[in-house]
C-alpha cells in the first residue's frame, strides 16, 4: 500500500516542488518514507529517505531541483524496514533507471538470485529494486529502454503498479498495472501517472484508469498502452473527473477526517440525489430472483454491507454476509443463480476483487458497490451502484460509510416495493437523511469533545446493541480503535452475560446503541447491568425518547427508521473517536499500521 506519481512535461519546471505535493496527497496511502527520482542533463537524481513527506522534502531539498521528468513515491513498508535504503525510488547498478512500486513482486527472490549471480549490486531489502536491475541487464544485451521495460515485466509475478524513468529516454515515464490501482492523467504539453485520481486533479480532469495486465508509457504529447504486446485504443475509455481541486483539499479544518465527517450532509444530498431508479430496479429484480445472496466487504464496508444482511430479513431473504478475506471458506457455496453484493469504497480492495472474482468464476453474479467510478471492482461486476460521497483522504472511513448505507438503504427500499409492500417512508426518509446528518453533528459536537477528555484516559471500551444496531456499534468501536488507539470491542448486548461483564469495573465506558426502538426495552436491560456495575454509560438516542433520562451521557440523533438509523447514529461516534484521537494528540488522518486502500492481501 503505497502511492506513486510521476510527471512528464514539454518545459522545466521546479519539479521537484510539483511532485513534492503530490506526495502530500498521497501520504494517506503510506507514510513512513518518501523519494522522489528527476532525469536531469546531469542524470538522475534520487532523493528518498525514512520520514513523511514534509520531513524528507524539507531535509533533502526536494523542491530545489528542476526537470522535465520525474517519479515520487510514498511508501507503507511490506519488504524491509522503513528506512532510507528501502525507500522508493530504487536504481540499478548505474543509477540511470528509477523505479517506484506499489504491491508486491512475489517472485523477487529468485530474480534477485539471478541477477546477483550476474553481478548486480543490491541496496535494499525491497521486492522493487530487482526491477531497476532487470531492465539493467536487458538494456546490456542490447534492447532499447521501451523493450527492456516490457521484457523485465514478463519475468514479474504478483501485484503491482509500477512508474519508471530512464535517463536515456528523458521524456518518457514507463508505467504497468497488475491488481495494483494506477491512472493516467492526460493534459496539455504535459501527461501524468498516480495511484489515484485526487492527486490529478491540481493538473487535470481527464483520467484513464489503466486495467489489469496494461502497461506502456507516457511522453508530454503522447500515451502508449499495450496488453499483451497489442497497441490498446483508450480514447473512449477517458473520463472527465466532475470532483474539483479543492474537494481533495481540507477545506480550513484541521483534519481531512473532520472536513469529512462535515462533509456528510452533502455526500448524502448527492448519493441520494444520484440513485439511479431503473439500475436499482434490475438489482433488486436479481436479488430477488437469486438462489442465494451473498454481502462481501472488509472493515467499514463490510459493517455498511451488514445494514443490507440484516435489513433483509424483513423480506424473508436470508443473506449471508462474508469478511472478502475469509470468501475461500465459502466456495463450494457459490453456484449460478447467486447474487453478491460486493461493498468497497475504493473498488481497489485485493480481498474484495478477489472474493468477486471466485464468485464470478463459479458463475455468481457480482453487484460493486463502491465510491470510484471505473473502478477495478465496478469493471469487474456484473453490475454497479455507485455512491457519490466524492474524494476521501482521511484513512479512517466517514463519509463513505455513510453514504454506502444510504445507497443500500435505497436498493432494500427498492426491493420492497418489487414485492409491493409501502417502502414510501424510507423513501421520505432517504430526502430527510441530509437534514439529519446535519443536525446529529449539531446537536453533538460539542458533547463529543467534552466527553473525549474523559474517554482519553481509558484504556478499553465497550460498543453494545442488538438488531440493526450492531453495526454501528462495531463501526464507532473501529473508529476508536483505529484513528485513538483504545482497544474497543463491540458485540450484541444480550452476550454480556456469558463473558465480556466479567471485565467492567467502575468508571469501565459502555457505549449503547438505541438506533433500533423495537429492542429498547431489552437494551435497557443491559444498561442496568452495567450501571450495577458503576460502569461510565454512554449512549445513542433517538432524539426525545426518554432512555436519554437512564444514561450518563448521551448523544442525540432525530429518528427515522432502523435501517437509515445507522447511517445517522454513527456521526457522533465518529466525532468521539476524533476528538478522543487529537486529545491523545494522534493523528487521526495517519493512523499508523493502516492505509486507505489495502491493495495487498
Amino acid at each position: 500500500m503505497c502511492g506513486i506519481f510521476g510527471i512528464t512535461t514539454n518545459a522545466e519546471v521546479s519539479l521537484g516542488a510539483l511532485l513534492r505535493r503530490a506526495l502530500e496527497r498521497l501520504e494517506y496511502r503510506g507514510y513512513d518514507s518518501a523519494g522522489i527520482a528527476v532525469v536531469t542533463p546531469r542524470g538522475v537524481v534520487v532523493r528518498k529517505d525514512a520520514g513523511k513527506v514534509a520531513e524528507v522534502s524539507s531535509k533533502l531539498g526536494f523542491d530545489q531541483i528542476r526537470g522535465r521528468t520525474g517519479v515520487a513515491h510514498t511508501r507503507w513498508a511490506t519488504h524491509g524496514k522503513p528506512n532510507q535504503a528501502n525507500a522508493h525510488p530504487h536504481v540499478d547498478c548505474t543509477g540511470s533507471i528509477a523505479v517506484v512500486h506499489n504491491g508486491i513482486i512475489e517472485n523477487y527472490e529468485e530474480l534477485k538470485a539471478e541477477l546477483v549471480a550476474r553481478g548486480h549490486v543490491f541496496r535494499s531489502e525491497t521486492d522493487t529494486e530487482v526491477f531497476a536491475h532487470l531492465m539493467e541487464e536487458y538494456e546490456k544485451a542490447g534492447l532499447t529502454p521501451w523493450e527492456a521495460f516490457k521484457k523485465a515485466l514478463s519475468r514479474l509475478r504478483g501485484a503491482y503498479a509500477l512508474a519508471v524513468v530512464d535517463s536515456k529516454e528523458p521524456d518518457k515515464i514507463f508505467f504497468a498495472r497488475n491488481l495494483s490501482p494506477l491512472i493516467v492523467g492526460l493534459g496539455e504539453g504535459f501527461n501524468v501517472v498516480a495511484s489515484d485520481i485526487p492527486t490529478v486533479l491540481e493538473h487535470t480532469k481527464k483520467v484513464l484508469p489503466l486495467r489489469d495486465g496494461e502497461y506502456g508509457y507516457v511522453t508530454p504529447a503522447e500515451v502508449v498502452v499495450e496488453h499483451d504486446g497489442v497497441r490498446v485504443e483508450v480514447g473512449d475509455r477517458v473520463h472527465l473527473i466532475p470532483w474539483s481541486a479543492d474537494q481533495a483539499l481540507r477545506g480550513g479544518y484541521r483534519h481531512f477526517m473532520l472536513k469529512e465527517i462535515h462533509e456528510q450532509p452533502e455526500a448524502l444530498a448527492s448519493t441520494v440525489a444520484g440513485l439511479e431508479q431503473r439500475r436499482l430496479s434490475e438489482v433488486a429484480e436479481m436479488l430477488l430472483n437469486a438462489k442465494r445472496v451473498y454481502v462481501v466487504g472488509a472493515g467499514t464496508s463490510y459493517y455498511a454491507g451488514l445494514v443490507f444482511q440484516l435489513g433483509l430479513a424483513e423480506y424473508k431473504i436470508a443473506a449471508l454476509p462474508i469478511i472478502s478475506s475469509e470468501y475461500a471458506t465459502y466456495e463450494g457455496l457459490f453456484d449460478v443463480d447467486d447474487v453478491a453484493i460486493a461493498v468497497s469504497q475504493s473498488g481497489e480492495t485485493i480481498d474484495t476483487i478477489k472474493a468477486a472474482r471466485s464468485m464470478r468464476e463459479r458463475g455468481v453474479k457480482v453487484v460493486a458497490v463502491t465510491n470510484v467510478v471505473a473502478s477495478t471492482l465496478a469493471r469487474e461486476s456484473d453490475a454497479v451502484l455507485y455512491t457519490r460521497a466524492g474524494p476521501e483522504i482521511g484513512v479512517a472511513a466517514t463519509k463513505t460509510f455513510t453514504t454506502q448505507v444510504a445507497l443500500l438503504a435505497a436498493l432494500h427500499a427498492q426491493i420492497g416495493r418489487s414485492l409491493g409492500m409501502d417502502v414510501e417512508p424510507r423513501v421520505e426518509g432517504l430526502k430527510r437523511l441530509p437534514d439529519v446528518a446535519r443536525k446529529a453533528i449539531e446537536l453533538n459536537e460539542g458533547s463529543a469533545k467534552a466527553l473525549a477528555e474523559r474517554l482519553k484516559s481509558s484504556q478499553s471500551a465497550y460498543y453494545l446493541s442488538r438488531g440493526l444496531g450492531m453495526p454501528v456499534a462495531l463501526e464507532g468501536a473501529l473508529k476508536m480503535k483505529e484513528i485513538a488507539y483504545i482497544h474497543a470491542e463491540a458485540y450484541p448486548a444480550g452476550e454480556s452475560k456469558h463473558g465480556p461483564i466479567a471485565l467492567v469495573e467502575s468508571k469501565f465506558p459502555v457505549v449503547f446503541v438505541f438506533s433500533d426502538p423495537s429492542l429498547k426495552d431489552k437494551l435497557l436491560n443491559n444498561v442496568a447491568e452495567m450501571q450495577a456495575r458503576d460502569a461510565l454509560i454512554i449512549g445513542v438516542a433517538p432524539r426525545g425518547d426518554d432512555v436519554a433520562r437512564k444514561l450518563k451521557y448521551v448523544f442525540e440523533v432525530p429518528h427515522l427508521d432502523p435501517l437509515l438509523n445507522a447511517a445517522s447514529f454513527v456521526i457522533p461516534l465518529q466525532l468521539l473517536a476524533y476528538y478522543t484521537a487529537v486529545e491523545l494528540g494522534r493523528d487521526p488522518d495517519k493512523p499508523r499500521n493502516l492505509a486507505k486502500t489495502v491493495t495487498v492481501e
